[in-house]
């Protein structure tokens, strides 16, 4: 790509995110801006050598129009004049009915070559590109080697995801067994003696946290309110996910084993069965749904002093 590396591609766009005037305050906020640039002496109206930099937006050239390289990020491109230089295209159609002295480099998205339509460069493009009768290309025609395989990886993407949870809920779990002391205890009495409300309000925390979170974003004054839900999510979905290792492991390593032992024992069969396909999924969802509705259950006892009944939630 000759054109394109002597351009300079990387000074066109800091150049059209600093400097000032109307056409580039108009490309930041999406539109077309044509070239602007005094023409040079002798050079007829229309025939500016300025580079055309749109971030958001149509990017044309209409016929009889000559303008330096053009770069387009994201929208669209359709060069029926002149581009005395190259075309770079990131995340738009390219399609040229007129001439360009240089490359078309088009790193996603279809380029079609009109009948008519000269290139005296290369044309690089991540499709085939679609050439009319009586289109012509002075060099080559290329695909955009900007692909990777990552099928030899995903073994190591999983295994690194898991390992970052596994961790995560391990140091996570911990701290809220320290911290929580007897009521650690509270949440597992709510388990073993309200199944039915915890399980209840588990779904409901789960699938209506989302929803509340959704709905308060449509509204200016809840904007604050959804944004901070929906940051908020993860961390209650970990903390749901330590409620019900703690669960399990308190039923199999009972009394007088130490709270940690049992913590430790529910949360390694958790996170050996997520290492099973599908069944590491399920597993989640279950024990955050029960381990959220325990605590539930456990905050409103506490609220209550233990005299009031939580109704079960319909699910």
């Amino acid at each position: 790509m000759r054109r394109t590396t002597r351009a300079g591609l990387v000074v066109l766009m800091l150049a059209a995110l600093a400097a000032p005037g109307a056409a580039h305050r108009a490309a930041l906020a999406g539109a077309s801006v044509p070239a602007q640039a005094t023409p040079a002496p002798g050079e007829a109206p229309g025939q500016e050598r300025q580079a055309f930099v749109v971030l958001s937006g149509p990017a044309d050239v209409p016929a009889g129009r000559t303008v330096g390289d053009l770069v387009v990020v994201h929208g669209s491109s359709a060069v029926d004049g002149t581009v005395d230089g190259s075309v770079t295209a990131f995340d738009a159609p390219v399609t040229i009915s007129g001439r360009v002295n240089g490359d078309v480099v088009a790193f996603n998205g279809p380029v079609e070559l009109r009948r008519g339509a000269a290139v005296t460069g290369d044309v690089v493009s991540k499709q085939p590109p679609v050439v009319a009768p009586g289109a012509t290309i002075g060099g080559q025609t290329r695909r955009v080697g900007a692909t990777v395989n990552w099928d030899g990886f995903g073994w190591v993407s999983r295994f690194a995801w898991w390992l970052a949870i596994t961790i995560s809920t391990l140091v996570i779990g911990l701290v809220l067994l320290g911290l929580a002391g007897r009521g650690a205890d509270a949440v597992l009495a709510a388990a073993r003696t309200a199944a039915g409300p915890a399980i209840g309000w588990g779904l409901l925390l789960v699938i209506g946290l989302p929803i509340v979170a959704v709905i308060a974003l449509l509204t200016i004054v809840g904007i604050p309110l959804g944004a901070v839900l929906l940051a908020a999510l993860g961390l209650i979905h970990v903390l749901g996910y330590c409620a019900g290792a703690w669960i399990l492991g308190r039923a199999i390593v009972r009394p007088p084993a130490a709270p940690i032992l049992a913590f430790l024992a529910g949360w390694a069969i958790l996170r050996v069965l997520a290492l099973v396909p599908f069944l590491g999924g399920i597993l989640w969802f279950v024990a955050v749904v029960y381990g959220l509705g325990a605590l539930a259950v456990a905050l409103w006892r506490a609220r209550t002093g233990g005299r009031g009944r939580m109704a079960p939630a319909a699910a």
